[in-house]
């Protein structure tokens, strides 16, 4: 089996990703598997771009290997959210996963078990979350609050003066502190 690895260290004090990437070369020898390639991010912290797991993403779609083998999953996903769309993403480009420390194989029948239970969890979670934010939109509703952006009181004679005196739609949208498509929209129509 052609394997890619992939490693990450989120801060540059001193993290090796060298460490990782011992234990994950090893356990692919002993696996038998091919190394065809190891992509490895250094000092992510909270950036959410990395340009090596983007890469791998893309070798994934050209079918550059068959399987991506981690350290840990936290490693690889930021996120239930994160490791269940690259999970799934993975499996129909039929592409096996390994998170050696998380003991998750997806190339064997009980690791695909275990990435359906993950599934289910992410999907409890959103829906959890959905409940949340519904019941908490009724609560401020009946508090009498009024949800969604405040409306902004635009003099519409404003608008029609400025463009009288040729001022551009752009520039009246910035005079008038509304977007561009707002101004557009209100002189279209005649909106006072």
């Amino acid at each position: 089996m052609r394997v890619a690895l992939y490693a990450r260290v989120s801060t540059c004090n001193g993290q090796s990703p060298e460490m990782q990437l011992l234990e994950l070369r090893e356990y692919c020898a002993r696996r038998g598997w091919q190394i065809v390639s190891e992509y490895v991010d250094h000092c992510t912290g909270s950036k959410e771009s990395r340009p090596e797991l983007n890469l791998l993403t893309n070798d994934a779609k050209a079918r550059k290997f068959d399987a991506v083998v981690v350290w840990k999953l936290d490693r690889y996903a930021r996120s239930l959210k994160h490791l269940v769309n690259a999970l799934a993403e993975f499996e129909s480009l039929g592409i096996a996963f390994v998170s050696l420390r998380d003991n998750l194989d997806l190339s064997t029948p009980s690791g695909r078990l275990m990435f359906q239970i993950i599934g289910a969890m992410a999907e409890f979670e959103r829906s959890l979350i959905q409940e949340r934010v519904r019941a908490g939109l009724r609560n401020a509703k009946l508090k009498g609050k009024t949800l969604g952006r405040p409306r902004r009181i635009l003099n519409g004679d404003d608008m029609t003066r400025l463009r009288e005196q040729g001022a551009s739609l752009r520039e009246i949208a910035k005079v008038v502190g509304v977007s561009y498509v707002t101004v557009r929209t209100r002189l279209l129509r005649g909106v006072k």
